[in-house]
C-alpha cells in the first residue's frame, strides 16, 4: 500500500493511493462503507501503533472497487502532507553512510578524511517535518548554507528492543523519503549535528509511506536528488555502508524503537558542500528526490 496523510475539503485525512495511482482512498469513509464497526484512529500515526487497525487497512485495501466515488478521492482535488506530519519522536539519523559521500563531506568540511567504522547516528526535531510540495525556510537569520540529502527513510511498525540483524526487516512497516537538509555552517559551528540539520521545515518527507510488501528485501532502490532539474545525486541504497539489518541492530541495542519511529538512512554523494565551489540553495530552487518505488518529494526554498 501506499499511504498518505492529505487534505480534503480542509480537513486532514489520511487513506491510501488507489491502484491506477490516480486517487486516494479515504480511509474512515471507506470503513464506514465496508464495516458496521469501525476501529480505525484519528491520524497515520495513530493506525501504525495500532496492529488491528494496520490489519483494517489492508482489508479495505483488498475490497476497494476504483469505481466507488464516495470515498475515492482524485490526486487533483488533495493536498499531500507528510505521511507522518506529527511524528511522536524525534527521527533517527544516519550521517556519513555511503563511502563517496562519506569522503566529498570529510574533505569539504576538513576533516579527517576515514570513512565511518560504526554507525554515526543523530537525531533530527519533529518540527522539521513538511510534506511535498510545502516550503523550505531560508531561516537567513542563521544560516548561509543550506544544503539538500536525499534519503531512504525507514518506519518501524512494531516495538522492538536488541532486534538482531535476521529479524530487522519483520519490524519495518514501510519506506518513505526524506530529505535531510542541512545547515552546514551550523553543523560545522557545533559539534554536534542536531543544529544544523533540526530547523524547522529542514525534514521535507513524503509523498508516501510505502509498505515493505511493495519493496522485497534486501533494499535495492536507486535514489536521486535534483536541482533546478539537475541532477546532483544518483545512486543506490545497496551502496550504504551500514545496511538496514545493521541500522535497526545499531539503535535498537539498549533502546527500545516503537511503531511510527522513523529512521534515515544516510544519503549518497553528490551534495552542494561536496562541489568547488559549493553549491547551496537558494531562495526559489526546487529540490527533488526521487526514489524507485516510492515516488518523488519536490519543495521548494522560500524566499
Amino acid at each position: 500500500m501506499y499511504l498518505a496523510t492529505f487534505l480534503h475539503d480542509g480537513q486532514l485525512k489520511f487513506g491510501f493511493r488507489t491502484k491506477d495511482e490516480n486517487s486516494i482512498v479515504d480511509a474512515a469513509a471507506a470503513e464506514k462503507q465496508f464495516f458496521p464497526h469501525p476501529l480505525l484512529p484519528e491520524t497515520l500515526r495513530e493506525v501504525i501503533e495500532n496492529q488491528e487497525a494496520v490489519a483494517r487497512l489492508r482489508e479495505l485495501n483488498n475490497e476497494i472497487s476504483e469505481n466507488s466515488a464516495n470515498y475515492i478521492v482524485p490526486l487533483s482535488e488533495v493536498t499531500l502532507q507528510a505521511p507522518l506530519p506529527d511524528p511522536k519522536r524525534d527521527i533517527i539519523c544516519l550521517g556519513l553512510n555511503y563511502h563517496e559521500h562519506a569522503l566529498e563531506y570529510t574533505t569539504a568540511m576538513e576533516e579527517a578524511k576515514n570513512v565511518p567504522q560504526y554507525p554515526i547516528v543523530f537525531s533530527k526535531a519533529t518540527t522539521a517535518v513538511i510534506g511535498t510540495n510545502q516550503e523550505i525556510k531560508s531561516h537567513r537569520n542563521v544560516t548561509n548554507q543550506i544544503d539538500y540529502e536525499a534519503e531512504l527513510a525507514i518506519v518501524i511498525g512494531k516495538e522492538g528492543t536488541n532486534i538482531s540483524e535476521e529479524e530487522a526487516y519483520d519490524y519495518i512497516l514501510g519506506y518513505t523519503i526524506i530529505n535531510d537538509v542541512t545547515a552546514r555552517d551550523l553543523q560545522k559551528k557545533h559539534s554536534q549535528w542536531f543544529l544544523g540539520k533540526g530547523l524547522d521545515t529542514f525534514g521535507p518527507m513524503g509523498p508516501y509511506l510505502v509498505t515493505a510488501d511493495e519493496i522485497p528485501a534486501p533494499v535495492h532502490l536507486n535514489i536521486q536528488c535534483r536541482v533546478n532539474g539537475e541532477v546532483r545525486q544518483n545512486s543506490n541504497t545497496e551502496l550504504l555502508i551500514f545496511d538496514i539489518p545493521t541500522i535497526i541492530k545499531t539503535v535498537s541495542a539498549g533502546i527500545t524503537l516503537q511503531p511510527g519511529d522513523i529512521i534515515a538512512t544516510g544519503t549518497p554523494k553528490g551534495v552542494g558542500i561536496g562541489f568547488q565551489p559549493p553549491r547551496f540553495l537558494q531562495e526559489g530552487d526546487i529540490v527533488e528526490v526521487e526514489i524507485e518505488k516510492i515516488g518523488v518529494l519536490t519543495n521548494t526554498v522560500a524566499n
